[in-house]
C-alpha cells in the first residue's frame, strides 16, 4: 500500500515539476538538430563566408564577418558524415576526406540534384537520396565528395550513416545554397579528436552579440 502510495505522489507531482524522461529525451534529441541562423539572413552569398566542419561534434558552421570586422558564426546545421571515422584513405571505404592544417577544401560546383538518386543497396532500390543542391568538394585524390541534402534519409541526421560526403536536412541545404554558398567557397572538415580552432568560442559568442 505504501508503494502504491508514494507512487501515486509521484505521478500527481511530475506535471507540476514539468519533468518527465520522454521531455528529457525530445529536448536532447531537439538540441542534437537545431540549426542557428542569424537574422536577417542575407539576400544572397556575401562572397565572403566559409565553413568548418565538425566530425566531432556532427556540425556545419558558417562563419562570415560583421560590420565590424569581426568574424562571426552566421549558421550551424546537423549533419551526417562518413559512416566509418578517420580521413579518408581510399576509395569506397566510407569515411569523409578531412582537410589538412591550414589548406581547406572548395566548393568548386553547385549542381541542381533535385533529381538524383542512388542505390544504397538495402532493399529501396535507386532512390532520390541528395536534396536539392550537390555542392562539390574539391578533395585532392577523391571524387564525388560535396555537401548535399538527405532526401529518403533525413532520420539519418545528425549521425554516422553516409558513403563520404556531408549530408545536411533537405531545408538545410536549401538555405546554405541560397543565402551562403557560392563556388570558391573554403571549406575545413576537421576530424574526430581535433578540438574547434582557436577563434571559434569567440566567434560563436560574438553571433550571440
Amino acid at each position: 500500500m505504501l508503494l502504491q502510495r508514494l507512487a501515486i505522489i509521484i505521478a500527481l507531482l511530475l506535471p507540476l515539476t514539468g519533468w518527465s524522461t520522454s521531455a528529457t529525451a525530445d529536448n536532447t534529441a531537439s538540441n542534437n538538430t537545431a540549426a542557428f541562423l542569424q537574422q536577417p539572413l542575407p539576400s544572397r552569398p556575401t562572397g565572403t563566408a566559409f565553413i568548418v566542419i565538425s566530425k566531432r561534434d556532427l556540425k556545419l558552421t558558417v562563419y562570415d564577418r560583421n560590420a565590424a570586422g569581426d568574424t562571426v558564426m552566421v549558421a550551424q546545421f546537423p549533419c551526417c558524415m562518413g559512416k566509418n571515422k578517420g580521413d579518408k584513405q581510399r576509395r569506397g571505404d566510407h569515411r569523409t576526406p578531412e582537410s589538412p592544417a591550414g589548406k581547406p577544401f572548395k566548393i568548386t560546383m553547385i549542381q541542381d540534384a533535385s533529381t538524383w538518386k542512388h542505390n544504397f543497396h538495402d532493399g529501396r532500390g535507386n532512390i532520390r537520396a541528395y536534396g536539392h543542391w550537390f555542392l562539390r568538394l574539391a578533395t585532392p585524390g577523391f571524387k564525388s565528395i560535396g555537401i548535399h541534402g538527405s532526401t529518403n534519409n533525413e532520420n539519418s541526421v545528425p549521425g554516422r550513416a553516409s558513403e563520404g560526403c556531408i549530408r545536411l536536412l533537405d531545408k538545410d541545404i536549401i538555405t546554405l545554397k541560397e543565402h551562403f554558398a557560392y563556388v570558391g567557397m573554403s571549406v575545413t572538415i576537421q576530424g574526430e579528436n581535433d578540438a574547434p580552432l582557436p577563434w571559434e568560442p569567440r566567434a560563436r559568442k560574438a553571433a550571440q552579440q
